[in-house]
């Protein structure tokens, strides 16, 4: 219901606090030339599309948390999920306005900044942590490689960032998590994990499908071998499709896991490629958009990273960076390492044609049904 309280554009949105905001460390932002202005308010600009960033994908998060996840709300984490790739996306066009200065324009403001870094977002580690970005998976940075020490102010109190980092260290499941907990549960030819016969009929499946895979490699690498302009060549490309097939039932048995893991990745890794390879049932359409979202969400992010290297490079080289990080370098290693749902981009190069594919069992299981009375 309305509150019945008249209100104005201005006072609704704020306009006079946020104009009020874009003084760096300065008295007023008629002291601050044209290019430091514009440095200050595209990085406020990004802050506020992090906080969407946030909202959305905790909304995703608590979706895929639920012990069941009822179909008709699928829709929904998808919608919010492409929210937040185009949010990345949106951010990633602001380099294009950044390179508008020349190096020297920014050069008579970058002393300003020092010792602060765009590492210290708070906001943006929170994204990589709500996802499932390891600590262990981070590079170091600092003199004692610690990334929180970072976030801290220079004589080690705490601050906003660090407090903001901390909490949501406990906030668990990341993303990965609760999108694994939800693969986990996915019926693979119609078998679910409670099932007493669930780890037979899943090793039954991959197995079907690594021999069907298996025949399309052959196939495939007949017609290269007989292309081949070389014995060297060919022997290259025999070994090539043998380690193909290799890899493939490594993935699929999750050889990579920890022992006490592997058939519960295993069968993670069996429901992405089940879902992928049957996506026009009805049951798992939706679950395929899921999927291919989250690939989306995470380009999108990959090339956030790779155009803010870019974008640096373009101004200020390859010189040390204001927060003392080895500044690109440490760019370009954050767009290659930094990436969290490998699973779902590994999957795809063990696909396989439609006509390929092992016979669906009880197909009946993966049709709509009506959902219980509220």
């Amino acid at each position: 219901m309305a509150s019945g309280k008249s209100t104005v554009y201005w006072d609704y949105i704020k306009i006079e606090e946020i104009l009020a905001l874009q003084t760096g460390i300065a008295e007023s932002d008629a002291e601050l030339a044209n290019d430091e202005v514009m440095f200050i308010v595209i990085h406020q600009i990004d802050e506020l599309w992090f906080k969407l960033a946030l909202r959305e994908l905790v909304h995703v998060r608590d979706l895929f948390a639920q012990e069941k996840v009822r179909e008709q709300q699928l829709a929904n984490g998808v919608r919010g999920i492409r929210r937040t790739a185009l949010l990345f996306e949106q951010i990633a066009h602001h380099f294009s306005l950044m390179e508008t200065m020349t190096t020297r324009d920014y050069l008579g403001f970058r002393d300003k900044l020092s010792p602060a870094s765009g590492f210290q977002s708070a906001q943006l580690r929170e994204i990589e942590i709500l996802l499932g970005l390891k600590i262990e998976e981070r590079l170091p940075l600092g003199a004692d490689h610690d990334y929180l020490r970072a976030l801290k102010y220079p004589d080690g109190r705490d601050s906003p960032a660090s407090r903001r980092v901390a909490a949501r260290l406990t906030d668990r499941p990341t993303l990965h998590e609760a999108i694994g907990e939800w693969l986990y549960r996915t019926p693979i030819q119609g078998s679910t994990p409670e099932q007493a016969e669930d780890e037979l009929r899943v090793s039954q499946f991959i197995e079907a499908y690594l021999a069907a895979q298996a025949l399309e490699l052959e196939s495939a690498r007949d017609l290269a071998v007989a292309a081949a302009p070389g014995e060297a060549d060919r022997q290259r490309l025999e070994a090539r499709y043998a380690q193909e097939k290799i890899n493939a039932r490594a993935f699929l048995t999750a050889e990579d896991a920890e022992p006490a893991q592997r058939r519960r990745w295993s069968r993670i890794r069996a429901a992405l490629l089940f879902i992928e390879s049957y996506r026009e049932l009805p049951l798992l359409a939706w679950p395929r958009e899921v999927l291919d979202g989250i690939v989306h969400l995470e380009q999108s992010f990959v090339i956030f990273r790779q155009r803010h290297a870019r974008m640096v490079e373009r101004v200020v080289g390859r010189r040390t960076g204001t927060g003392g990080s080895a500044g690109v370098d440490y760019l370009d290693q954050t767009a290659l390492k930094y990436r969290v749902f490998r699973d779902l981009w590994a999957v795809r190069t063990l696909l396989i044609q439609r006509s390929a594919l092992p016979p669906l069992e009880r197909p009946e299981v993966y049709n709509f049904v009506a959902s219980d009375a509220e």
